[in-house]
C-alpha cells in the first residue's frame, strides 16, 4: 500500500514515465559525487540530481579551505587517537556508531579519494597533512576557481561520466516516493518539466539548512540577516523536509559550524571567508555593548560563533585584546587579522589605554574598564570559573589583557554549515524516531545529525564527514537487493 504525506508522495508505477535506477543521489556536493561515483564503481545505475546550474554550481565542498582533518586531527593517525580526540569535542555528544565508523574508516576514505583524482599537500599546521591542492592562497575573500577543492569536484564529476551516471544540473527534487515505509525514488522538477525517478535507495546530499532563514530562525537564532553566509548559502533544507516528511527523526539542530568575522564583512565581501577572527575571541574578551561580557570565551571560535547567532543582533558585539594577543594568537592562523584584518577595510580600534578604547569603539568606559580588571584579577588567581559568565580554557588559553596598545574589533558571527540535521546511522541510513532505518533512505554530507554539535559546537570536519558518509552511504545501498 502506498502512502502520501507533505514532501512524500506514493510511488509512481513503471511504465508510466519514471526513469529507472538503482541509486538516486540528491545534491552534487562532495559527499553526492562521492556516492555517485562509488556506487557506479559497484554496479550500480545511479542519477546525480543537483538544483544548481551550469559546471560551476555553488556548493560548499567547493567553496572550501580543503583542508581534511578529524577533529584537528590527521586522518590516518591510529583509530583511537581519532575516536578520543572526536569523543571530546564533541563533549561526548557524538552517537557512538558514527564514532566508531568515523575512527575506523577516515584514512581508507582518504586512500579512496587519492586514488579518484584528489591531489595533497601537506600544509605548516599538524593538522594540515592532508590539504588538497593546488590550495587556497593565503589572501581574504573568496578564491576558489581552479583551487583544490573545486579540482577534486570536477575529477569525481569526470569520474561520475565515465561510470556513466546520469547526472543533470539544475533540478530541484521536490519529494521521495514512497511504498510500503520504504524509499523507491523521488520526484524533481526541471524548468517547469515534471521527472520522476524509481530506484531502489536515495542518498540525501544537499547540504544543511544555513541558507535557508525560516529554519534559521527556528533553530538557531532569531537574525539571520545579520548573520554572514561563509559558504555558498544552497543549503536549504529540501533533503531534511523531505526525510522528516518520510518519518525520520532530526537530531538536535541548534549548532552550526562557523567562525567570527569582522562586522565589516556584512558589507565588504573580502572580509569574508577570511580572515577569522576566532583566535583573537578566544584568547581575549567578547563585550556587549554595555561592557560586559556575554559568553565563555574558552570554548573556541566556533562555539563563540554559535553563541553570536543567539543575540537579538548577532553583529553587536566587539572583541577586546591587548598587544600580545594581537602579535601572538592574532598572526597564528593560515590566513590571519593581523594584519589582514586592516588592509581589506575591517574596523581596528587602537589605544594605550582601556578608557580611550572605550571612547573609539562605543562602549561604556566605567564598564569596560571594571570588566578587564575583573578578568585579569580571576586569570592571575585562578579563579576564572567563578567569572559571570565562567571562562573555561576547555579549547583555548585565557591572555591576561594589560600591554599597550589595546585593540577593539567589532564582530559578527559568519555560518558555513549547520551540524544537525536527519539522524543516521554508522551506514549512512536515516533512523525513525525509534532508530530503526527507514529501508532505501540515506544521508550523507552535511544535511545529517548526531556526530557534530552538542553543548560546545564540537568539530569533526566537514569535508571528512562528506567522504565517510558518501561512501558508507553508497556501498550500505549497493548491497541492497534489487527489487
Amino acid at each position: 500500500m502506498s502512502t502520501t504525506t507533505q514532501g512524500a508522495q506514493a510511488a509512481v508505477a513503471p511504465g508510466t514515465g519514471a526513469s529507472e535506477v538503482d541509486l538516486v543521489v540528491v545534491g552534487a556536493g562532495l559527499a553526492g559525487l562521492v556516492a555517485a561515483v562509488r556506487a557506479a564503481e559497484l554496479g550500480c545505475r545511479v542519477a546525480l540530481l543537483e538544483k544548481g546550474a551550469g559546471d560551476e554550481y555553488p556548493c560548499n565542498s567547493r567553496y572550501s579551505g580543503g583542508i581534511f582533518h578529524v577533529s584537528y586531527n590527521d586522518p590516518k593517525n591510529d583509530p583511537q587517537r581519532l575516536l578520543d580526540a572526536m569523543t571530546e569535542a564533541t563533549a561526548g555528544y557524538a552517537r557512538d556508531d558514527l564514532l566508531k565508523v568515523f575512527s575506523q574508516q577516515a584514512g581508507a576514505s582518504m586512500d579512496w579519494l587519492r586514488t579518484h583524482g584528489a591531489r595533497f599537500i601537506r600544509g605548516a599546521i599538524d593538522w594540515h597533512a592532508w590539504v588538497l591542492a593546488p590550495p587556497r592562497p593565503p589572501t581574504t575573500g573568496l578564491d576558489w576557481k581552479g583551487r583544490g577543492a573545486d579540482a577534486l569536484l570536477r575529477a569525481l564529476t569526470r569520474l561520475a561520466i565515465e561510470h556513466k551516471v546520469l547526472r543533470l544540473t539544475g533540478v530541484r527534487v521536490q519529494s521521495l516516493h514512497l511504498h510500503e515505509g520504504r524509499v523507491v525514488g523521488v520526484r524533481a522538477q526541471q524548468e517547469g518539466q515534471i521527472l520522476d525517478y524509481h530506484a531502489r535507495a536515495v542518498v540525501l546530499a544537499d547540504g544543511g539548512f544555513q541558507g535557508d532563514a525560516e529554519l534559521f530562525r527556528q533553530h538557531i537564532g532569531p537574525c539571520p540577516e545579520r548573520v554572514v553566509q561563509r559558504g555558498a548559502g544552497t543549503g536549504t533544507g529540501d533533503g531534511l523536509r523531505m526525510a522528516l516528511a518520510a518519518g525520520a527523526a532530526a537530531t538536535r539542530m541548534d549548532r552550526f559550524y562557523g567562525h567570527v568575522l569582522s562586522r565589516d564583512a556584512l558589507t565588504n565581501d573580502r572580509l569574508w571567508p577570511y580572515p577569522q577572527i576566532d583566535a583573537l575571541a578566544a584568547a581575549g574578551l567578547v563585550l556587549n555593548p554595555d561592557g560586559r561580557r556575554v559568553m565563555d570565551e574558552g570554548l573556541g571560535g566556533v562555539y563563540v560563533a554559535n553563541h553570536l547567532a543567539t543575540l537579538d543582533d548577532p553583529a553587536s558585539c566587539t572583541v577586546i585584546a591587548d598587544a600580545r594577543i594581537w602579535d601572538g594568537p592574532g598572526k597564528q592562523a593560515q590566513i590571519p587579522p593581523n594584519p589582514l584584518l586592516e588592509r581589506v577595510g575591517g574596523t581596528l580600534y587602537r589605544a594605550d589605554s582601556i578608557a580611550e578604547l572605550a571612547r573609539l569603539a562605543g562602549i561604556d568606559r566605567a564598564a569596560l574598564e571594571t570588566t578587564v580588571a575583573d578578568y585579569n584579577a580571576a586569570l592571575q588567581s585562578d579563579s576564572l570559573a567563578g567569572l559571570v559568565p565562567p571562562r573555561s580554557t576547555l579549547k583555548a588559553k585565557a591572555w591576561p589583557i594589560v600591554q599597550a596598545p589595546f585593540y577593539a574589533i567589532p564582530i559578527c558571527t559568519g555560518i558555513t554549515h549547520t551540524m544537525g540535521g536527519i539522524s543516521v546511522n554508522g551506514d549512512a541510513q536515516a533512523l525513525r524516531p525509534d532508530g530503526s532505518p527507514i529501508a532505501g533512505l540515506y544521508a550523507a554530507g552535511t544535511t545529517t545529525g548526531g556526530l557534530e554539535g552538542g553543548d560546545v559546537a564540537g568539530y569533526v570536519g566537514g569535508l571528512i564527514k562528506a567522504t565517510v558518509l558518501g561512501l558508507r552511504a553508497a556501498e550500505h545501498s549497493s548491497a541492497q537487493p534489487r527489487g
